[in-house]
């Protein structure tokens, strides 16, 4: 999928902590791995079980040192008006970080993924509410509607056929958050209820999810319900792309904590050019130096931005949820910033990079 460079991991945690209706948290270590996500494997959705049921696709977590498939299933949402927003791994400069999926009003950014479905990398179009119920699009839902009759049928098109798993990085979906995503992140949601947490728990303790056993294949790629690997199943029907086997030291990874706000960045370092042009060298050099101070720039306006926050939350007495809110938005901020910066180095370091000649094929 990529060249293997060591990287950091985000290790999504399914312990997760009590959540109000007006925060979630994101919960997470990082991981030293040498490898990222592998593509997400084709498969089919498992019919809707009743009514008011919401789709939630699968995607892979990791834990100890290995990937492992979460199922996509049905999942009732915990209040009426609420959708679903996924989680998704990106690319943050120095690390792949794992951003935690919520519940909320609006479906917001989740890195350009196409997790299918109606979950085609912007926005959802699978189903909407409706006077207190939800209407199901059934042009991407598996839906019997001799029993479930609040449907609509709208032509979806999917204008991405690829796998890929990640934003940011090499290799990744190159998406970037809308403002309007970006406000949609700032409303009162919630984190996975706790039948996801159940089903995320499920998910790890069965062997036969792990990406190294069934090598980007998994044998349960969907269910019907959380948790419940015997009835309602769906197998893959292939893999998503090429699985790549994870070096043998994959398992001794570092652990080391995400940055959560803008103080905690770093000042990014650039490859020295060296093309063996020394005027074409100093012109990189310069390019890569403009690139450096307005990428600092960003980190002081995002920096100032988050600490005025901080002020006023203690001027205003935030409560713990609020605070919990605030830090969570923080992270994502920090993130998100990270992932825009690692490709714009990653794109002036190829551009930088010297060409290599085609070779020249000797005559018979």
């Amino acid at each position: 999928m990529r060249t293997a460079v060591v990287i950091r991991l985000l290790l999504f945690s399914i312990i997760l902590l009590a959540f109000s209706h007006g925060a979630f948290a994101q919960i997470g270590i990082g991981v030293s791995v040498n490898f990222g996500p592998p593509a997400l494997p084709v498969y089919e959705q498992p019919i809707c079980p009743a009514d008011g049921y919401l789709w939630t696709p699968g995607y892979w977590a990791f834990y100890n040192g290995g990937y492992f498939w979460v199922p996509g299933t049905w999942v009732q949402a915990p209040q009426v008006g609420f959708l679903w927003t996924p989680g998704y791994w990106g690319w943050g400069g120095n690390a792949f970080f794992f951003n935690e999926g919520y519940w909320g009003p609006q479906v917001g950014y989740y890195g350009g993924i196409n997790y299918g479905y109606g979950y085609g990398g912007l926005g959802y179009e699978g189903g909407r509410w409706e006077n207190g119920h939800f209407a199901y699009n059934t042009y991407v839902n598996h839906v019997d509607t001799t029993v479930i009759h609040n449907t609509y049928n709208t032509t979806v098109v999917n204008t991405s056929e690829n796998h890929v798993s990640y934003n940011g990085g090499s290799g990744g979906v190159e998406a970037r958050p809308t403002p309007q995503q970006e406000s949609y992140a700032k409303e009162s949601h919630v984190g996975p209820v706790a039948e996801q947490t159940q089903h995320i728990q499920a998910a790890r303790n069965n062997p036969e999810l792990r990406a190294s056993t069934n090598m980007g294949k998994p044998p349960i790629a969907a269910t019907s319900k959380p948790a419940d690997f015997k009835t309602g199943v769906i197998s893959s029907k292939e893999a998503g792309g090429e699985y790549k086997a994870p070096p043998a030291d994959t398992a001794r990874g570092n652990v080391a904590s995400p940055p959560k706000e803008a103080s905690d960045l770093q000042e990014h370092k650039f490859t020295p050019p060296n093309t063996g042009n020394a005027a074409t060298d100093k012109k990189y050099q310069q390019q890569q130096t403009t690139l450096a101070a307005k990428q600092t720039q960003d980190h002081q306006k995002l920096q100032q931005q988050q600490e005025a926050q901080h002020q006023q939350a203690t001027q205003k007495n935030y409560s713990d949820a609020q605070k919990q809110q605030m830090e969570t938005q923080h992270a994502q901020q920090t993130q998100q910033l990270e992932q825009k910066h690692a490709t714009q180095q990653q794109q002036m370091e190829q551009h930088q990079a010297p060409k290599t000649a085609p070779k020249q094929q000797k005559p018979n």
